[in-house]
């Protein structure tokens, strides 16, 4: 068994996905370029959507100096993630029960649901290369610039505004599923859900041609500035995704679930069965150790609508219910707590020369420098931090933050069950 410090510098990789930030624009290819990942050389031609830091089985983080990855080492040394955390989760083979990311999103992701723990068994079951882990993925996307989103199903009296105001929106919808929407007002909240899953159902299943027709309708409206002002809030946003996407059904779910603008520092959380997608921004982002994703639109991947209408829970509110509300912990540090045990997240913001200690927390952590400089201390040594240096540190492990000559702002995110 090879031995290591209880903190060392990983190496995180990076997802060049289509929909991503291309060349010195992302902030992953910002981070990556401090973050020593091997051979890398920024292309401005090239995308650079996902940072990804942890142990997912389908792109591991590389340790510093070592030929082994994070999830070797974790599996040769287990009490990096402590015995806690590994009576509650599966830590087998070195798995740390979250995922962490950094996202520079400059074109929308696809209209996206993830399932919960019992639904991806199953998927990943049944088609193991399109669901490739058994584990559910709840997840937090906390803003580092001004951020844009889909989030959750509106409240059905605005979801009616809408399926009133809209003929081309109205028009893809089986008339008396119309009606009984616009009725469904005095009906149980299970009543109402019933009515919610048959109308977003119609919607991402109505016929091909007749999406392109009415879309192509509908933003030529838009375009000779024919919206209504209850569309002026989302006439933008429709007129952009259906750039991107032109003919995709994806564009019309602007009339049903909520549009979010978040400012820097801002977080939602998603649970399993709720819709959503990134149309815009950076983030930090925290997951369930999972790369589970079923797809309905806004997106050239294949899509899983039954999969997608069956799995979703059809909770209307406003996208406020979604916030993840920080508390001050520490003079520097704020913490973002989801309602789930996989994961919890901290800020740190230093000032020049100022320093915030986190005593030890029993479970492991990941932490990554988003600005500035400075190090990190612990009673065996330190390092030197800079934007776009990972570090993992060890379950008990009490640490020391410092700023260097300028301010130093570091995401952590860890896991204690």
């Amino acid at each position: 068994m090879s031995t290591i410090e209880p903190v060392f510098r990983i190496i995180p990789t990076i997802q060049n996905y289509d929909w991503g930030k291309k060349g010195k624009d992302s902030k992953v290819s910002e981070f990556a370029s401090g973050a020593g990942i091997r051979g890398f050389t920024l292309n401005q031609s090239v995308p650079y959507a996902e940072l990804w830091m942890g142990t997912h089985v389908k792109s591991p983080s590389g340790v510093v100096d070592r030929e082994q990855n994070l999830t070797q080492i974790l599996t040769e040394n287990p009490g990096l993630i402590g015995d806690q955390v590994s009576r509650r989760f599966d830590t087998t083979n070195g798995n740390l029960p979250f995922l962490f990311k950094v996202l520079a999103i400059g074109k929308a992701l696809s209209i996206q649901t993830h399932p919960d723990k019992k639904t991806s068994e199953k998927l990943h079951a049944e088609q193991p290369t399109v669901y490739t882990d058994p584990n559910h993925k709840p997840e937090m996307a906390l803003a580092l610039t001004d951020f844009k989103a889909l989030c959750g199903f509106m409240p059905i009296a605005r979801i009616a505004g809408y399926v009133t105001a809209v003929p081309e929106f109205n028009s893809l919808i089986d008339p008396s599923i119309v009606t009984e929407f616009l009725n469904c007002t005095n009906l149980s909240e299970s009543e109402q859900k019933a009515v919610l899953k048959k109308l977003f159902a119609a919607l991402v299943t109505a016929d091909v041609s007749n999406i392109a027709t009415q879309l192509l309708t509908l933003v030529a409206r838009y375009q000779r500035g024919g919206q209504k002002p209850l569309e002026e809030d989302v006439k933008d946003l429709v007129l952009t995704l259906s750039e991107q996407f032109p003919g995709d059904v994806g564009v019309f779910c602007a009339f049903m679930l909520n549009y979010v603008r978040m400012t820097p520092g801002q977080a939602i959380f998603l649970g399993a069965g709720e819709p959503h997608a990134y149309v815009e921004g950076d983030v930090m982002e925290c997951m369930a150790n999972s790369d589970n994703v079923i797809r309905a639109g806004l997106t050239p991947k294949p899509k899983d609508i039954p999969n997608l209408v069956s799995v979703l829970t059809y909770t209307p509110s406003d996208w406020q219910k979604h916030m993840v509300e920080p508390v001050d912990i520490a003079p520097c540090t704020r913490k973002y707590d989801p309602p789930i045990q996989d994961f919890t997240v901290l800020q740190v913001k230093t000032q020049k020369g100022e320093t915030e200690i986190h005593e030890a927390i029993p479970g492991p952590s990941i932490a990554i420098a988003t600005e500035g400089s400075g190090r990190v201390s612990w009673s065996g040594g330190e390092l030197d931090l800079q934007a776009g240096s990972v570090i993992f540190v060890g379950a008990e492990t009490k640490i020391t933050i410092t700023a260097g000559d300028s301010n130093l702002v570091v995401f952590r995110a860890y896991v204690t069950a």
